[in-house]
């Protein structure tokens, strides 16, 4: 059985096997965790599990989704199978028996594997709650973070949604793709009614599209997989506005996915740093061809090239774009427009939005290099920990470290990727027990002082 077979593994490659910390007392009198995870999804997972590996056992990951719900692969990923190819390795974290091959394997048999193209995101769910249980990864569902504030003995005090207090010495936000801000569209998108418009990462109701007019802005993957479900649905017709002259079709993070980039991008210098990743960010994602297919059998389907939205407005029971080539009318506007990084619109950085620094606020590019978009991801540390603008005013977001899309910029692929998940992984453990060892350096050394276990009994 491939669950004990994995369980096996895990304990013969359990070295050191020393337990090494000690837990603080917080203020309410009880042992502080030593790690709280906020994000339940893929990389809380593979987090949780490098630290239960390094005897980091004090840890919660909490997710504010159901049970089988966290990430986005069962509510807003609406491919048919992820995008990474089937042999690309991730919360396995180096371990054989419990990556997706073998798990695959396992349920389905080798020569599905061999024959299988592309890994259906159903099976990637199901792969991953298996992971958790295996690893055996302290899981709290339905619970989100409303606040992070300082606490006495350096710890951090974590409000939860249910009104209950955590008290932690680190905290890893590894919080997905909208984890330092929110899911964007254009302000005359949002001020529709909600009837008539949905970003991408909304639930949509796709059956109640059926013999609709539908209008998608954007050209990401993402937009096209939405486009896809409504003409599934039986959309009467599907638009999908590009304002690039052609779309998007190269994918730089194939290109990225080597060990050299992966490993070093993160350690050199800002300029070259800010130079590939920020070539790599402008470019985007692109989609693979299935995607496209999946929208262009229809012939209800219409790609626009060239064209973005400039106003929209309820006209009767329908919307009125006006696009930079003139007007178009539908029933329902999808956009596929990303994410906006704004530290303050998330209630567990509200109280030190301000003073995270930024890229903009630590280098300067070149006139041909600048983007004002990517100048406010965060500028990070390198164990993932927020860094202030202002040092001295919020020196506790040291203890705070942000594995999520806005990690991108500093670290290249690493909190949203499954291709960087076996180099940005370890590397973010690392940094939590180098955090966890330093904080504690006094004790250690009184206790290499005191100790006096003999190796051997000498005979005189």
């Amino acid at each position: 059985m491939l669950t004990v077979r994995a369980r096996d593994d895990l304990a013969r490659i359990a070295h050191p096997r020393t337990p090494w910390l000690e837990p603080r007392i917080g203020p309410d009198g009880q042992p502080a965790l030593d790690v709280l995870i906020v994000g339940g999804g893929q990389s809380g997972i593979a987090i949780a599990s490098g630290l239960l590996r390094a005897m980091v056992t004090n840890i919660l990951v909490v997710d504010r989704a159901p049970s089988g719900q966290e990430g986005p692969w069962l509510t807003f990923a609406r491919m048919h199978t992820l995008r990474s190819p089937k042999d690309y390795t991730g919360p396995d974290l180096d371990l054989p028996s419990l990556g997706y091959q073998a798990w695959h394997e396992a349920r389905y048999g080798v020569a599905h594997w061999q024959a299988l193209e592309q890994i259906s995101r159903h099976d990637w769910a199901v792969y991953l709650g298996w992971v958790r249980d295996t690893v055996g990864v302290p899981l709290r569902n339905e619970t989100a973070v409303v606040d992070i504030v300082p606490a006495s003995n350096g710890l951090l005090a974590v409000t939860l949604s249910n009104g209950a207090m955590k008290y932690a010495r680190k905290v890893v936000l590894a919080t997905g793709q909208d984890g330092a801000g929110v899911w964007w569209m254009p302000d005359f998108v949002a001020a529709l009614p909600v009837g008539f418009r949905a970003h991408a990462a909304d639930p949509i109701d796709f059956a109640a599209l059926r013999g609709r007019r539908v209008a998608v802005l954007g050209a990401g993957a993402s937009a096209f997989d939405n486009a896809a479900l409504a003409l599934e649905a039986g959309a009467v017709e599907v638009v999908l506005f590009c304002r690039r002259p052609e779309p998007q079709v190269v994918q730089p993070y194939r290109w990225l996915t080597f060990a050299g980039f992966l490993r070093h991008v993160s350690e050199l210098d800002d300029a070259w740093r800010w130079r590939f990743m920020s070539h790599i960010m402008r470019m985007r994602e692109g989609f693979p061809q299935a995607t496209y297919d999946r929208c262009a059998r229809h012939p209800t389907f219409r790609l626009r090239t060239g064209t973005s939205w400039t106003s929209a407005r309820r006209v009767g029971d329908a919307v009125e774009i006006q696009t930079s080539k003139g007007p178009f009318k539908a029933d329902f506007l999808i956009c596929g427009t990303g994410v906006e990084m704004d530290f303050s619109q998330r209630p567990e950085l509200s109280r030190l939005a301000g003073n995270i620094a930024r890229w903009s606020d630590r280098y300067q590019p070149p006139p041909e290099e600048r983007d004002e978009r990517l100048a406010r991801f965060p500028y990070l540390a390198a164990d993932f920990s927020l860094l202030p603008r202002q040092p001295g005013l919020t020196d506790w977001m040291a203890d705070i470290h942000m594995f999520n899309i806005a990690s991108t910029m500093s670290f290249g692929p690493s909190g949203s990727s499954i291709n960087a998940m076996t180099t940005s992984v370890p590397k973010l453990v690392s940094g939590l027990t180098r955090g966890l060892f330093k904080g504690d350096l006094e004790r250690y050394w009184q206790s290499l002082k005191q100790y006096d276990v003999p190796q051997a009994v000498l005979h005189r």
